[in-house]
């Protein structure tokens, strides 16, 4: 169903944009840490979408991701090869995201599904745990750090 997932990516893409063009203050009647979560959702709705340029207002100039295979990737590699197609991910739903913040900067963790092809090659659907750094700047907060660990699945 190629036409339902272009659909998909063009609505949260237009969604995303039009959320990403203003500092991302707390709710209303809010707190940082519900900010912060959904700042990681949308950039977790970005990258699903591979929508690289609306994911890139995320991630801090400095960012690094470790990948599950122990890589480190930039910004530009990560999200080039997002932009590219090399790494399309097919599902990503986090789970219920725990928020440490002080001040300007917080970590947050959270288990997730993911489903990811990686240069052509998909990946079978597993759960992942995911800690990131977040960083408050000019009103919005950024990703510097992530990192994403597969959980082993016990053998059949």
């Amino acid at each position: 169903m190629p036409t339902f997932r272009f659909a998909q990516t063009i609505a949260a893409s237009l969604a995303l944009a039009i959320a990403s063009c203003a500092p991302q203050p707390s709710p209303v009647g809010g707190t940082e840490a519900e900010a912060i979560r959904a700042s990681e959702r949308a950039r977790l709705a970005a990258l699903v979408a591979g929508d690289a340029a609306t994911a890139a207002a995320f991630h801090a100039d400095e960012f690094q991701l470790v990948n599950p295979v122990g890589a480190v990737l930039s910004k530009a590699e990560y999200l080039g090869a997002v932009s590219s197609g090399q790494v399309d991910y097919i599902v990503w739903q986090p789970g219920e995201i725990a928020v440490r913040q002080e001040g300007r900067q917080a970590v947050i963790r959270y288990r997730s599904e993911l489903q990811v092809t990686v240069g052509g090659r998909a990946l079978p659907r597993t759960p992942h745990w995911h800690i990131d750094v977040y960083e408050k700047r000019d009103g919005r907060w950024q990703v510097i750090w992530s990192q994403a660990t597969r959980v082993a699945l016990p053998p059949p």
